[in-house]
């Protein structure tokens, strides 16, 4: 996979708030050996609205990823962006 492209990526997950949960979120990206440039998580009540940025990382780990995350207990929905640059979020 290291001759894969890089794309930009951006997964925004809603999820049960619970303890645990954004450790839960990063072991999939740590397992490959990726850090996110930039983490938010915002909680409403019993739910949390995370948003997990890379700005590269290799195209054919992107669904690997995508799918570890639906996978994480609490786990709601998982929403991917990806491509060869993502528009900044104000």
């Amino acid at each position: 996979m290291s001759d894969s492209p890089l794309l930009a990526a951006r997964f925004l997950v809603t999820a049960d708030a619970c303890p645990g949960l954004l450790p839960r979120l990063l072991q999939p990206l740590a397992k490959r050996d990726l850090m996110t440039d930039a983490m938010q998580a915002l909680r409403d009540g019993d739910t949390v609205q995370a948003e997990l940025v890379l700005h590269a990382m290799p195209a054919a780990m992107v669904h690997l990823v995508e799918g570890n995350l639906r996978q994480v207990i609490g786990v709601r929905s998982v929403r991917t962006e990806a491509g060869p640059r993502l528009r900044a979020v104000a």
